[in-house]
């Protein structure tokens, strides 16, 4: 059985259920040592990511978890190193178009169509900007995806191509050119096996296709 390492501390239960669901051993650390024993990387959704990363002050993001900044970055960095497979989820694509050489809009100034309403995602639709990526494959050109953010990536880290984009131009994924690394602004976990969404696409198809990634 595959074993991805699921680098987070909190609501990782949407997470550990669509690996599962792909019969992936599921291993939820922080430890360096530990993570890069494993097939492939999560990196899920969470806080924001101190500015620092990208060389800005703080201007409209919440109060980081600095270490878990760097835990997240230090792990990134040894699976980039080791040309594991990486699947990131709404941070996790912040963070790796981050490390990229990547920034982040603080603060999208359409901010509403992406936050959640009422502990609820909002649904919005998106557009393919690469001609036949795999979104595009799965998906289609346009369709609907769950939000629930209000940052998002700004310039795209070197190597990384911008693949689909909401209709107000906020970048919802990236894939990396050589590496095999994919990330969604989107929840894919929350629109996949029993939380499938009539007003959303399936996300399964994201976790198949990273599971075929693991080696």
């Amino acid at each position: 059985m595959k074993k991805v390492a699921l680098a987070g501390t909190e609501s990782l239960t949407n997470y550990i259920d669509a690996l599962k669901e792909n019969d992936i051993e599921v291993i939820a650390t922080l430890d360096v040592d530990e993570a890069i024993k494993c097939d492939g990387l999560l990196l899920p959704g969470g806080g924001d990511i101190d500015p620092v990363y990208y060389g800005e002050e703080m201007n409209g993001s919440d109060e980081p978890d600095r270490e878990l900044d760097k835990a997240q970055r230090d792990i990134l960095d040894a699976f980039v190193k080791a040309k594991k497979p990486i699947l990131g989820i709404c941070r996790g694509m912040q963070l790796i178009n981050i490390y990229f050489g990547g920034s982040l809009h603080q603060d999208l100034a359409t901010r509403d169509i992406h936050t959640r309403k009422n502990d609820n995602d909002s649904i919005h639709s998106v557009k393919s900007v690469e001609e036949g990526n795999l979104f595009e494959k799965f998906y289609g050109k346009t369709f609907n995806i769950n939000s629930a953010h209000h940052q998002g990536a700004k310039k795209i880290g070197k190597g990384l191509k911008e693949v689909l984009r909401s209709e107000d131009g906020v970048c919802e994924a990236v894939i990396h050119e050589e590496l095999p690394i994919i990330a969604t602004q989107f929840h894919p976990e929350r629109m996949s096996y029993k939380q499938r969404r009539d007003d959303a696409v399936v996300g399964e198809e994201i976790f198949k296709y990273f599971k075929s990634l693991l080696k």
